[in-house]
């Protein structure tokens, strides 16, 4: 029994984006919020006494970029150089933020340091019982935040910078947590910047901050958030409300990640493009909407049609859930899990 015409369309598919993903180049405007992730491992054997919580023995723990720096770390991770625009507090995560950026080669300059500001910092706890340590999940996640407006001065200039880069780069991220680097007046002049550059821009917005992403060419959700809008918005299902959201605001093609369920790209044409997800057990989202960005990204820089990107951005988020806790995306993990798949494909007919 060989494979069916839809098996060989997309084994082949795969194995050309594996070819591509190789090759990657390319100059990439980032700017959003900054923080610092930490994560905390360990065994959870055990409630605590005196309250219905667990204690957690920890094993290990690190520091980690976050938000719009780890998505910078991964566009350098695959090949692509990222100008990174944001700002952090004079403080010691925002040192460490600086100085691991810099080891890996990610542009700061765009990045300012501002006094008497707080540097986001988020700590995750990650356990599972001893004997079951495979099985970790996320047990508490704590945030030490300032969403205070930054300096208008300050802000202005980093908008400015990124509107300079803007001409030259292949592609614009919008990373936007609410923690006041993407406003309104900034996230319009960013997309209008690009729009008569004709740079693609990519947004990962907050659903709060919808309106500061009119215009964008790709929208990544996660599927409550797209659940949710369905709420907002009176919508009979899912796909109603992306066509909705679409249309209100012009957008070009809406990603939703849907975890154990794949990915699916809704676009202003109206097509709908899914991408099953292959892994058996799939752990962990922590990073994925992260991974999915810098996917979409590279599926732009390599002019890649909308279900070439679902699928890429689909191999990417099974990097992440593979439950390996490697939270940031590399070129390698991604061509080899496109080969993975492809292979599977092609052993499973024999």
């Amino acid at each position: 029994m060989g494979m069916s015409d839809l098996e060989h369309e997309t084994h082949d598919r795969l194995v050309n984006l594996q070819t591509q993903i190789k090759n990657l180049s390319g100059n990439i405007v980032l700017v959003g919020d900054i923080m610092l992730d930490r994560y905390i491992h360990g065994y959870a054997n055990n409630l605590n006494s005196r309250a219905p919580v667990p204690v957690l023995k920890e094993t290990h723990r690190y520091e980690d970029v976050g938000a719009a720096a780890h998505v910078a770390r991964g566009l350098e991770n695959i090949g692509l150089d990222a100008i990174l625009f944001g700002v952090v507090g004079n403080d010691e995560p925002g040192q460490k933020i600086l100085d691991d950026l810099e080891n890996e080669d990610v542009e700061c300059d765009g990045i300012a340091v501002i006094e008497d500001r707080t540097t986001t910092v988020k700590t995750r706890l990650i356990a599972g019982r001893e004997y079951l340590i495979s099985s970790q999940q996320l047990v508490l996640r704590w945030d030490i935040e300032d969403d205070t407006a930054i300096d208008s001065e300050a802000h202005s200039a980093i908008m400015e910078q990124a509107v300079v880069k803007i001409g030259n780069a292949d592609a614009l991220i919008i990373s936007d947590y609410g923690q006041g680097v993407i406003t309104d007046e900034g996230a319009s002049r960013l997309i209008n910047a690009a729009k008569v550059a004709g740079v693609p821009v990519i947004c990962d917005p907050k659903l709060t901050g919808l309106h500061r992403t009119v215009g964008a060419d790709w929208v990544i959700f996660q599927t409550r958030g797209l659940d949710l809008m369905a709420k907002r918005t009176v919508s009979s299902d899912s796909s109603e409300a992306a066509k909705i959201l679409i249309e209100e605001n012009s957008w070009g093609n809406l990603m939703v990640l849907q975890g154990e369920n794949g990915v699916t790209v809704y676009t202003k044409d109206g097509d709908v493009i899914s991408a099953p997800c292959t892994l058996a057990e799939p752990r962990g989202a922590i990073g994925i909407i992260d991974a999915a960005g810098v996917a979409v990204t590279a599926g732009v820089s390599l002019g890649l049609s909308p279900e070439d990107i679902a699928y890429l951005a689909n191999a990417a988020c099974e990097c992440i859930m593979s439950g390996t806790q490697n939270f940031t995306l590399t070129s390698d993990d991604l061509a080899n899990r496109l080969g993975e798949v492809a292979w599977s494909l092609q052993i499973s007919q024999r």
